[in-house]
């Protein structure tokens, strides 16, 4: 059977020299093919590596180095080769080795068109009456800010008018938002909310997406992600996915009090905020390839569905209690749509999903009840320069 390596490449001026020969030979003979081999060429030297444990190797090769005082002060084939190794970060783990090869690689399903087909994917979207009619978002609306009731605001937008909706409702923990109640009694927020999501759904495009960000009330045992996500199901909207926006933030109890140590009550901790994805009638948004603008490093990175972005450091600065960081509105933006988009924040407060969307080149419509909030945002909006596509 033939195995699979991933090659390290060393290029050389020269040829190797009798020793190099010789730590390479013996290096082979102490470890299975299997693991790694080298090839030796005039002027450069492939290294095929399939999984090693670390350790072991460095050992083997200090050893081997000083049994035969190999010592260069420069153009050490073996260290460089050692420090590329160590400078991949994406492996498994194996029987106590980095294994480099097919480490990510999905178990095959066998017919697995077949099955898919048998069992049904999202069975609870189906049968619904989205249209894929498309409607262009009157210019008036293009790149403001409407200070309002969203409700109220959104039924003047025509049907399937808007590509991507970012937002973050409000928490209802009791946070000090400059107009609205934050805690009211949780049927009442959820028949809100959920009026104005009815609407979002409206005016999304066939193939649109609503990503929403939302912390659930840990303390008070109320799942807010799972009911949101229920509400949209309910609703036939397609569940793309969840991703985890971790702030490791670490300020958290440990537990209730009365239950320290002890199978009682333990609290959790959660470090983390959830980003709940969905998608209107098909998963596929259309857009022109020349319009995206996401680079090949950041959707490797970014299609991993656990974000590492610290909490937004400027609340104070905005007067605003909750706001989410512009990288985590660059990284939805970036990902889930195309440049001249319309993205829609219904609950903008005090702009930072308009910002980001101007920056990169999106249309935007950001509306609040606030309209210090909303003042604040025209007031960022500002100092952002206009992009060639706000200006055709």
């Amino acid at each position: 059977m033939t195995e699979k390596y991933k090659i390290i490449e060393e290029n050389l001026n020269r040829t190797l020299n009798s020793t190099e020969l010789a730590i390479i030979n013996e290096l082979e003979r102490r470890f299975p093919r299997t693991d790694f081999f080298f090839e030796v060429e005039s002027s450069k030297v492939l290294f095929h590596l399939h999984s090693i444990d670390l350790s072991d190797f460095k050992k083997n090769l200090q050893e081997l180095m000083g049994r035969y005082k190999y010592f260069p002060a420069d153009d050490n084939i073996f260290l460089d080769i050692l420090s590329k190794i160590e400078n991949i970060k994406s492996y498994g783990i194996k029987a106590g080795k980095r294994l480099y090869v097919d480490y990510d690689k999905e178990r095959k399903v066998l017919n697995r068109k077949q099955k898919i087909l048998q069992r049904g994917m999202y069975f609870y979207a189906l049968n619904n009456d989205f249209t894929r009619e498309v409607n262009e978002v009157p210019q008036e609306f293009i790149n403001k800010i409407i200070c309002g009731d969203s409700e109220e605001v959104l039924k003047k937008l025509p049907n399937n008018c808007i590509d991507l909706i970012f937002t973050s409702p409000p928490y209802n923990f009791g946070l000090g938002y400059d107009t609205t109640p934050d805690g009211i009694d949780w049927n009442r927020y959820f028949d809100k909310l959920f009026a104005i999501f009815k609407e979002c759904i409206r005016v999304l495009k066939f193939g649109g997406r609503i990503i929403v960000n939302v912390q659930p009330l840990f303390s008070d045992y109320i799942p807010i992600h799972h009911i949101i996500s229920n509400f949209f199901i309910e609703n036939k909207l397609i569940w793309k996915g969840e991703i985890l926006w971790d702030k490791h933030n670490y300020n958290c109890k440990y537990t209730a009090w009365g239950s320290w140590k002890s199978p009682s009550n333990p609290y959790l901790k959660y470090t983390w905020e959830f980003l709940e994805i969905f998608c209107k009638g098909d998963l596929k948004h259309e857009g022109s390839k020349d319009r995206i603008d996401i680079t090949a490093d950041e959707f490797k990175e970014w299609t991993y569905a656990k974000w590492d972005i610290a909490p937004e450091r400027n609340m104070k600065k905005y007067d605003h209690p909750a706001m989410f960081p512009e990288e985590l509105v660059r990284r939805v933006l970036k990902l889930f749509s195309f440049k001249g988009d319309v993205v829609l924040d219904p609950f903008n407060g005090v702009g930072s999903t308009t910002v980001v969307a101007r920056k990169l080149g999106r249309r935007y419509i950001g509306i609040d009840i606030s309209p210090k909030y909303c003042e604040i945002a025209l007031k960022r909006l500002k100092e952002i320069p206009l992009c060639l596509d706000e200006i055709s």
